[in-house]
């Protein structure tokens, strides 16, 4: 797994192998987990991805900026939509990539949450 954090544009872009991806769905789906990313000193890329269960509404990608890692906290009907976007991602059999950005009335995203790019592990753009 790999997380680029995009100062400039202040997303986060998640490229993962597909056994990644469904982990870290089932991390969300859960509340819980904690997954080890590749990092480079000196570079933009964070160290890995914390899950928490918190109470909502909605759920919160945030940057802890201390431990360089991305935080994904929420309530389990929020993480759940999530969860299943991330798996949805992993099983896709075409390329492409999900942008999970937070909107004004966003039905699962919590205000503040940071734009989360998810590349498919097929890269590149869909094929159908």
């Amino acid at each position: 797994m790999r997380l680029v954090s995009d100062p400039g544009y202040g997303e986060v872009d998640l490229s993962a192998s597909a056994e990644e991806l469904t982990w870290l769905a089932s991390a969300v789906a859960q509340g819980e987990g904690l997954l080890s990313s590749t990092s480079s000193p000196g570079s933009n890329t964070l160290a890995g991805v914390e899950v928490k269960e918190t109470s909502g509404p909605g759920v919160l990608i945030r940057r802890d900026t201390e431990r360089q890692i991305l935080v994904i906290s929420g309530d389990s009907a929020s993480r759940a939509v999530l969860a299943e976007n991330l798996r949805d991602m992993a099983t896709a059999e075409d390329g492409g990539h999900l942008h999970i950005d937070y909107y004004p009335g966003h039905f699962f995203l919590a205000e503040g949450s940071l734009p989360l790019v998810v590349n498919s592990p097929h890269g590149g753009m869909p094929t159908r």
